[in-house]
């Protein structure tokens, strides 16, 4: 029909079959569920992160001798791609399976009941669908939540479509949130039906089982290739009308790079947040066609989905042709803050006693004609968010292709939103770090100092923008992992600035955290200074200073949200050495301007203060030029003579290496160590102030 999003591809209709006997064999029973597993979510349109449940069912002989029918399954909170055997949690079987003759059972009743069936209370806790694995009387049981299935169990007429989808393989079970009366419904209607291949969970997922571990494998990707190829039949050629024209990529880039911050601020009410930026070709075709905002607020295409997406996404419209970055950075503001106070309103209407509030900002926020943008407190949680999103967007199309897509009412999404057998798979994460969900953008990042700066933050769990001229700055952002970018960047040059900046925008959806650190190593006395030499130094050290502050400010101002600029001076910036008037007088400028945008910049909550290390021998570019020769004969000694006074110091633990400099840039880039402090600076000197030779 007019208006319904359409894709040249939804589904893979024959999904691969990677069993391999040869890897399969010798494993122990619950070896082989794992290996079972990983293949299931090596394919993440069969297998959600983190959602989905198996299972199998085997004697075993326990700790007295005694032989039991044991239930192995997924422990809550684990990733069925990448759970070993450990992941999975043993239940004798005979204790479980009197609860079918029960008529109900609360939430607190079956986790209690199912912590005494453990072989080993040491365990995880089991799945929350461990009742559906145990009713199934099938040795080998998968539960899963694929996109093709999601199409039929999220279609406005899905009971109907199923029956002629499968031809009677198929149980439907109307809606219901897991837990007891979910897994009884499921155990009675196979027992009415032993014949059945599969059952369907409306709104919800898919339920599988075998008689071997190879056998239930198959039988899931039997059940999603008949489901995808039922669709794929019914989709139309589709059309271009109403879609959006495309955005050229770095019209796209310049637009998001401009109004990131806005919406970083908007939705950092929460916490700090960290934004993951989606323009894939299957975001694109969504976000451009009519029709899309209307689908995209029906509701979440898998309950499994709401505490990483919540209910809908936020849907902004836009016309590239006609409107301004800066129309659609106040519409995003404005488009956050009404969310909120309807997420606000909603829990609300809904809560119970001990509920906690969510929090209120959108996950997941698509922009008309210009792609999606996921919210996380980590660079994780954002991916999370996005990645489901993406399952979301073929769940809801195929539905839309099938007559319409429905999904779970408020009452519904917010008994799973807020229910707290889901919420415990997060109380498993770790805490936060101090630095999490924040940025830091650290220049001269490939030396001693910077990179010891960009590991500490990124230890702290910061997400780092490392930049340098020096190329060798990319083996420093592979070694942070995903959380890090490297840019190589001319701190003189304006707009290869500007460029790092926007790249670290479109990276992480702004800056928190500037750490002035590009240095320049060489200098001379006063009468072998060369104009060229005295305007290196103040290049460097003034004006690429000046030019990455002057950068930083709009996105800290736009983003609302404070944060600390650091600049990495010198002991001669204070007290300057013989030698060195160049690099001495730049070091001077750089402090003073320290101080001006801290006065500047205070009423912004922006923090600005300087770190003044002094010999720092280790990873120094300096103590490997032809500094330490023009140094030391600047004191009429031996270049060896000046190197060996500040080796001296090891023996009086005096000495400073670049993790000292990088704790003093903690301390002021922390709110929570130096939230009240800004135009100070710290000397880091091992305890000898100015220590030179005299």
């Amino acid at each position: 029909k007019e208006g319904t999003p359409t894709m040249s591809l939804m589904f893979s209709t024959a999904p691969v079959n990677l069993w391999s006997s040869e890897q399969s064999a010798g494993l122990s029973p619950v070896e082989a569920l794992a290996y079972r597993s990983n293949l299931l979510a090596s394919d993440r349109a069969i297998v959600n992160f983190g959602g989905g449940n198996t299972s199998a069912k085997v004697r075993e002989v326990d700790h007295t001798g005694a032989d039991h029918e044991v239930l192995w399954v997924k422990g809550s909170g684990s990733d069925l791609a990448t759970i070993q055997a450990a992941g999975f949690t043993g239940l004798r079987l005979a204790e479980i399976l009197p609860l079918m003759e029960r008529g109900e059972m609360t939430d607190e009743q079956m986790v209690a009941y199912l912590g005494r069936c453990q072989l080993d209370p040491k365990m995880p806790r089991s799945s929350i669908e461990t009742l559906l694995h145990a009713f199934v009387p099938h040795p080998h049981v998968d539960h899963t939540h694929p996109d093709s299935i999601g199409a039929i169990v999220g279609a406005v007429d899905g009971e109907r479509l199923a029956a002629e989808c499968f031809e009677g393989d198929a149980i439907w079970i109307p809606y219901l949130r897991p837990g007891f009366a979910l897994s009884k419904l499921v155990g009675e209607a196979i027992r009415e039906r032993p014949e059945a291949k599969l059952i369907l969970l409306a709104k919800h997922g898919l339920v599988t089982w075998g008689d071997t571990a190879e056998a239930a494998y198959e039988a899931t990707l039997d059940a999603v290739a008949r489901a995808a190829t039922f669709v794929e039949a019914r989709r139309g050629s589709g059309t271009a009308e109403g879609r959006r024209p495309a955005i050229e990529p770095e019209e796209r880039d310049e637009l998001l790079a401009a109004v990131l911050p806005l919406l970083r601020g908007a939705v950092s009410v929460d916490g700090p947040r960290i934004l993951q930026v989606d323009t894939s070709p299957a975001v694109l075709d969504f976000v451009s066609l009519a029709g899309a905002a209307d689908l995209s607020q029906v509701g979440a295409a898998c309950p499994d989905h709401l505490v990483h997406t919540k209910r809908r996404p936020l849907w902004i419209e836009f016309d590239n042709e006609t409107e301004t970055a800066a129309e659609l950075g106040l519409r995003i503001v404005e488009g956050v803050r009404a969310f909120q106070e309807r997420e606000r309103a909603y829990f609300e209407e809904h809560r119970a006693a001990p509920d906690k509030f969510a929090g209120s900002s959108p996950r997941v926020i698509l922009i008309q004609g210009v792609g999606l943008v996921a919210v996380g407190a980590t660079v994780k949680a954002a991916m999370l968010s996005r990645d489901l999103y993406h399952r979301a967007i073929a769940v809801m199309n195929g539905a839309a292709t099938l007559g319409g897509f429905v999904s779970l009412t408020d009452a519904e999404s917010y008994a799973v939103e807020y229910w707290p057998l889901e919420l415990y798979k997060l109380a498993l994460a770790p805490a936060p770090k101090e630095f999490q969900g924040r940025v830091a953008l650290i220049t001269g990042a490939a030396g001693g100092i910077g990179g010891a700066i960009a590991r500490a933050l990124s230890d702290l769990g910061a997400c780092i923008v490392a930049t340098d001229i020096n190329p060798a700055v990319h083996e420093l952002g592979d070694a942070l992992g995903d959380s890090a970018i490297a840019l190589r960047t001319d701190v003189t040059d304006e707009q290869s600035v500007a460029e790092s900046f926007a790249l670290a925008t479109l990276a992480f959806g702004g800056v928190d955290i500037v750490v002035s650190n590009a240095g320049i190593a060489t200098s001379a006395p006063i009468e072998e200074t060369t104009l060229d030499l005295w305007e290196k130094n103040f290049a460097v050290l003034t004006r690429g200073y000046f030019l990455i502050a002057r950068e930083a400010v709009p996105i800290l101002r736009a983003q609302g949200l404070g944060g600390s600029i650091v600049f990495i001076g010198s002991k001669n910036a204070l007290a300057a050495g013989k030698g060195a008037s160049a690099y001495s007088s730049a070091k001077a400028a750089e402090l003073h301007l320290a101080r001006c945008l801290a006065e500047e910049l205070g009423a912004d909550g922006v923090r600005v203060n300087v770190v003044n290390p002094d010999a720092v021998l280790e990873g120094s570019k300096i103590w490997d030029s032809s500094w330490r020769e023009e140094r030391a004969r600047g004191y009429g000694i031996e270049p060896a003579g000046l190197e060996d006074f500040y080796r001296a110091r090891t023996t009086l633990k005096v000495n400073v290496v670049p993790a000292d400099v990088a704790e003093g840039v903690l301390f002021f880039a922390s709110p929570a160590r130096s939230g009240k402090s800004t135009g100070n600076v710290l000397n880091v000197d091992g305890g000898v102030a100015a220590a030179y030779p005299r």
